[in-house]
């Protein structure tokens, strides 16, 4: 019998390179002195935008109309008087009544005139459609003082002038043309399967658009509605020539009511504009979820 020897080289096996470790490369986080710079300029950024605010609610504690040349004095003497002068002794109910009949008026319907019009340009396809959108934008081109006359005229003979619906009907031509641009481009991030899905299910164009798109429309239909609230709220030109009657003032006109020719009630002034910023807080809060979503949305597509 005879034995075979071995090498004992052949018996070993190469191992396999080890691979060269990968380096990760980690960002750094910022230094303390970058953030607490980043947090001072926040902190003033803050301050800046409550400033105000909180200096018309102190302004609107003064008694006296001409407390706000020495408001170091207020602090001895702060009193709620301006606000039960304001809420018992003025139009403030009639000014409430037109303001939220008006500005919700023209919220619901230039939102809804507003998303049938983004939604028919962004999916459909019929002659003229560019031209449309951008007739919608020429007339945002004309200013308040040129378009003044024509619509009263136009009021004068639909007999509407001093009523809700010719004040609602004149925002409309305002708020509609800018929340149509802003709607269509939110209908053209909607991804058109969604459509489709929609007529293979047997809904009908208005049903596809009203059961699927518009749910997925949210965060964009509040942003329009916040713009067109914000338009009609504030708005004083319209609003002082169309509406006559002192009982059909908005809150912008009825502010306007504490100043004289010789004379200035400031203190009631503060007092009514507090009053008046709670509607359009309450409003914010209401569509805040949405809104921020909406003024957000496509910033990270790409």
């Amino acid at each position: 019998m005879s034995t075979t020897a071995v090498d004992p080289s052949a018996a070993v096996t190469e191992r396999p390179a080890a691979a060269p470790a990968r380096r990760t490369r980690r960002r750094g986080r910022p230094g303390a002195g970058a953030a607490a710079a980043s947090h001072a300029v926040l902190i003033v950024a803050s301050f800046v935008a409550f400033f105000p605010v909180a200096w018309l609610v102190f302004l609107s504690l003064g008694p006296d109309k001409d407390d706000y040349l020495h408001p170091g004095e207020i602090w001895h003497k702060m009193t709620l008087d301006n606000y039960a002068f304001v809420l018992q002794h003025t139009g403030f109910w009639d000014w409430l009544r037109t303001t939220l009949v008006v500005t919700l008026g023209t919220t619901l319907i230039g939102v809804v005139i507003a998303a049938s019009s983004g939604y028919a340009v962004s999916r459909m396809r019929f002659p003229g459609y560019k031209k449309f959108m951008w007739a919608l934008l020429v007339t945002q081109m004309f200013p308040v003082a040129i378009l003044m006359v024509p619509m009263y005229q136009i009021l004068s003979e639909l007999r509407l002038i001093d009523t809700y619906l010719g004040l609602i009907l004149v925002y409309c031509t305002t708020v509609v043309p800018y929340s149509a641009w802003l709607l269509k481009g939110y209908f053209d991030t909607i991804p058109f399967e969604i459509d489709e899905a929609g007529r293979v299910d047997g809904l009908s164009p208005f049903g596809t658009f009203l059961r699927l798109v518009l749910p997925l429309a949210k965060p964009g239909l509040a942003v329009a509605a916040f713009y067109n609230f914000l338009t009609a709220f504030g708005e004083v030109a319209f609003a002082s020539t169309f509406m006559l009657s002192e009982d059909k003032y908005t809150f912008a006109v009825g502010l306007q009511s504490f100043i004289s020719e010789h004379d200035a009630q400031r203190n009631l002034m503060a007092a009514t504009a507090v009053l008046i910023a709670v509607p359009a807080s309450a409003f914010f809060y209401l569509v805040q979820k949405n809104l921020v979503t909406g003024l957000t949305a496509g910033g990270t597509k790409g």
